[in-house]
């Protein structure tokens, strides 16, 4: 079992891969297709274990960690490995698997694939429900059918986000880093509520993102040789009054922070290929469509256009987060919590 490490804004499991929560513009669900909004800073991360006192039996039995959202915040998934030896990771939504829209479990699947191999995928936005697209990440409060796991099982029981990630097999890859490598820093080695979860994630509007096909192959993962996590969604108000801190200022509204002529993000990796999208999440309903059957007025959805010049294109050496604008945020409302 590979050891998991929670930091204060970084979660390692293994020796070499790591994930980080970042905060980002939530994009409309219009019909449109968005670049990738950027990255305003990472959410802090909270050891379910340093809590435990206020947390729910069936969280502290399982572990794990915690961070905090308001709701209809958006967030994305930054992922940290090694080229020299990378690992296969599955990312599961409220135990719903984020790309091809299975029911979570603890094995690697070729047909079809439910897994990324990183460091070659750098980030996950949110579910893989389009060719060349995925819907966004949106935190929304169990328990109202918005979430992701309530459209693909009718119920909404667990929240959160789920994270696996397996080593490969002996000797499919070096034991040690070269002297001299082309892939950027690697991580350095080894950061009383209800019953249930009080958030978990939603569909959003649609954003430009490949899932990339494996290019080492299924038989190339050791299945016995993994590390798990889940890292549970506190609303920003039971955050607050579990740990005595506030949780970050949500970011200013997409529309915003276009017009002010903020970066927006696309990637150079028109040579690589897609994974065939997942039917079953293309069908999940998204937050906008389960406002209109609740009657809802879908808050800051409004259409807009970003200039193709605000596109800044990243190539394999450039840092999503790092290029991205100081952090901008906005004023929250009382419906936020």
């Amino acid at each position: 079992m590979l050891e998991v490490v929670i930091e204060k804004d970084i979660i390692r499991i293994g020796e070499r891969f790591a994930v980080t929560f970042q905060r980002t513009l939530r994009i409309p669900d219009d019909g449109l297709t968005y670049p990738l909004p950027p990255g305003l800073g990472r959410f802090p991360i909270f050891s379910v274990e340093d809590y435990r006192d206020s947390m729910p039996a069936s969280w502290v039995e399982e572990g794990g960690a915690f961070i905090p959202m308001f709701q209809r915040e958006a967030l994305w998934l930054g992922f940290h490995g090694a080229l020299w030896k990378p690992n296969a990771v599955k990312i599961g939504v409220g135990r719903v698997n984020a790309v091809s829209g299975g029911a979570w479990d603890f094995k690697l699947r070729a047909d079809p694939q439910d897994y990324v191999v990183c460091p070659e995928q750098p980030w996950l936005d949110g579910i893989h429900s389009g060719h060349g697209t995925i819907r966004q990440f949106v935190a929304m409060p169990l328990g109202l059918g918005y979430t992701i796991e309530a459209s693909m099982t009718g119920l909404e029981t667990f929240g959160g986000v789920q994270i696996l990630v397996f080593e490969p097999k002996p000797g499919r890859f070096p034991d040690a880093p070269p002297l001299k490598r082309e892939g950027g820093a690697v991580p350095s080695a080894m950061p009383k509520l209800g019953g249930s979860p009080s958030m978990g994630l939603g569909a959003g509007g649609v954003m430009k993102q490949k899932i990339y096909p494996d290019p080492y192959g299924i038989d190339v993962w050791d299945e016995g040789n993994y590390g798990r996590i889940s890292v549970h969604i506190l609303n920003s108000a039971q955050f607050t009054e579990i740990t005595g801190f506030n949780p970050p200022a949500t970011p200013i509204d997409a529309q915003t922070y276009t017009r002010y002529g903020l970066p927006w993000f696309g990637l150079y990796d028109e040579s690589r290929g897609d994974l065939p999208p997942s039917e079953m999440l293309a069908r999940v309903k998204t937050i906008s469509a389960r406002d209109a059957e609740r009657g809802v007025a879908t808050q800051g959805d409004a259409s807009f256009q970003v200039p193709e010049g605000q596109v800044r294109k990243l190539g394999k050496k450039n840092s999503r987060a790092k290029e991205s604008p100081s952090p901008v945020v906005r004023e929250h409302s009382p419906e936020d919590e």
